[in-house]
């Protein structure tokens, strides 16, 4: 059984954040554990409230469970402010001291969702906060899950169309400083408010790859881009090369919306749970 770390927000209503990622990792028979960025007040009908936690108990968390139960993967999700994100990235910092590109031993996959607002227009995490992430966390991560509007507010692009997302993501991976060995970071962009859903993938050796999407009508669309990034490290934690990965969390969503039955009144959660049970299309 290997073991997976989200670091995210929580969602009392389950549809996101640490909740819906440990249902991710064990529907793809993962363990999972969590350290709690920010406490939220919100339902399917949206966010009223965050409240960060404070960042001498995220270090304090990351800290004990690395001793006892060490990732070999990990999600990124909210991180609310600055405090957070330097504890993050200093706690990210030594790990790869200890599991580093080129060593021999397992390297531990990171994968950051950047998450800056909410579906309802709540802002997730401060000014402060977004500067630190660029700074600081995102030279730090291997993979990087930025949704339209989270790659255009990281890069200064637009990205409404089709065309924007290439030069983005590339913009995107050129100022991200590149790590010793010649390693880049990857960005797997979600395209799913563009005419024609798809992804792009861009390798860290800088090719370039369009992933087909598909439109699936439902109201159980909280937390998608959440359940695709926590998907997309199980299946790197699992072996899968890249292109492989990102193209079973996408099969992995598509299901999820798919087979998801009616909660609350708003925008619900996905059926993250669906591999563990029979279900009919």
């Amino acid at each position: 059984m290997q073991t997976v770390l989200t670091i995210a927000g929580f969602d009392p209503s389950s549809g996101a954040g640490v909740t819906a990622d440990l249902m991710v990792f064990a529907a793809h028979g993962l363990y999972g554990t969590a350290c709690i960025t920010a406490l939220t007040v919100q339902s399917t009908l949206g966010v009223r409230t965050t409240h960060a936690t404070p960042d001498e108990i995220v270090e304090e968390t990351l800290a004990c469970l690395n001793v006892d139960i060490p990732p070999a993967g990990i999600k990124i999700g909210m991180i609310a402010n600055a405090d957070n994100t330097f504890r993050i990235s200093d706690y990210i910092s030594q790990l790869r001291l200890t599991h580093p590109m080129d060593s021999k031993r397992a390297h531990v996959p990171i994968v950051l969702d950047p998450v800056l607002r909410s579906t309802s227009g709540r802002e997730l995490i401060d000014a402060p906060g977004i500067s630190a992430l660029k700074d600081r966390l995102l030279p730090l991560v291997d993979w990087v899950t930025p949704n339209l509007d989270e790659l255009a507010a990281l890069t200064g692009e637009a990205t409404t169309r089709r065309g924007d997302l290439p030069r983005a993501c590339e913009i995107l991976q050129n100022t991200i400083d590149t790590r010793p060995g010649g390693h880049r970071v990857g960005v797997f962009a979600t395209g799913g408010h563009l005419e024609t859903p798809d992804d792009f993938l861009l390798l860290p050796s800088g090719e370039g790859l369009w992933l087909p999407g598909e439109w699936v009508v439902t109201q159980a669309t909280h937390g998608t881009g959440c359940a695709l990034s926590s998907a997309f490290l199980s299946r790197l934690v699992l072996g899968d090369p890249p292109r492989e990965a990102a193209l079973a969390a996408k099969l992995y969503v598509a299901r999820a919306l798919r087979t998801a039955a009616k909660v609350g009144a708003g925008h619900g959660p996905m059926n993250h749970l669906w591999p563990l049970h029979r279900v009919t299309d």
